[in-house]
């Protein structure tokens, strides 16, 4: 019976180091983890102006937007300088998880459904974790619903556009973020022959912060030449300016820029107004968070 006891005895003071040890290493990590300081806000919404930021919805969370886009004001006072005219996407944006995000949405521009998946890969910090940048990768796909003459004859598949974005941002200071978003378009079908399948662009955005609440915002995407040196409708690079006005759980964007459509296919891709001309419009965003 007290060989048994001793047995016991010399087994946990056996035992004892290596919970003692595992304890330690326990406390490392988590002093590790704490020396690790991740950038927060960035960007106050999911979006820049019309473009994606790097930010996404938090696990469990669902962003409600509208996004609304006037007519042009060389419209004239006919037409009330664009306010006669309106294009609007609805959409709903969740949080799968922290880095996870997926959304749907609906455009009067095209009658188009489109539908998206955003990663988050890197995350600017520093401390024990130094990361200069954050980095995201969206994926997005666009369905053309409007009624086509033709449309008997041609494949659902024509309807179809696919966007591929990798966003890199940081943010330098409290004030003031950057970032550039390089941008891949593929239109399954074209209006003419002179018209690429393939967009190439790339773009770049920026906020400052001027108060606690509000902030300047801008985007502009250089798109590059097409395959084709010709296009049957000129199309410009998008230029948007605007300014975010954070109300509570809303997040308000009011802004002006040449484009009337707001997914990627159609704002990148598809812009006719020419700032030169004044064909610029009115436009906001309106986002309402949730926690589902």
């Amino acid at each position: 019976m007290h060989r048994k006891i001793l047995y016991l005895i010399l087994l946990s003071l056996c035992l004892a180091p290596s919970a003692a040890a595992q304890d330690i290493d326990e406390l490392l990590e988590e002093a590790t983890e704490s020396g690790t300081q991740y950038t927060l806000a960035t960007f106050k919404s999911t979006r820049i102006v019309s473009g994606h930021s790097i930010e996404r919805m938090p696990a469990r969370q669902m962003d409600f937007r509208i996004s609304h886009r006037f007519g042009a004001f060389n419209n004239g006072a006919y037409e009330f300088w664009g306010l006669d005219q309106a294009s609007m996407r609805i959409s709903l944006e969740y949080g799968i998880t922290d880095w996870i995000m997926i959304g749907v949405g609906r455009s009067t521009y095209e009658k188009a459904y489109d539908g998206f998946l955003k990663l988050s890969l890197l995350r600017q910090s520093k401390g024990e974790k130094l990361m200069p940048v954050s980095v995201s990768y969206l994926a997005a796909t666009t369905v053309n619903t409007l009624r086509w003459e033709q449309e008997a004859s041609l494949p659902f598949l024509y309807r179809v556009s696919y966007v591929h974005q990798v966003l890199i941002a940081r943010k330098f200071n409290q004030n003031f973020s950057l970032e550039i978003n390089p941008t891949y378009i593929h239109n399954n079908l074209v209006d003419t022959e002179q018209d690429a399948n393939d967009i190439w662009a790339l773009g770049i955005g920026g906020r400052y912060k001027i108060t606690r609440r509000i902030s300047v915002n801008a985007e502009y995407y250089y798109v590059f030449p097409r395959a084709q040196n010709q296009q049957a409708t000129p199309t410009f690079a998008p230029l948007s300016v605007g300014v975010d006005i954070e109300t509570g759980g809303h997040v308000f964007q009011l802004h002006i820029t040449n484009s009337t459509a707001m997914t990627e296919k159609g704002f990148i891709g598809e812009t006719t107004g020419n700032w030169l001309d004044g064909d610029i419009r009115l436009g906001f965003n309106i986002s309402r968070v949730f926690s589902l």
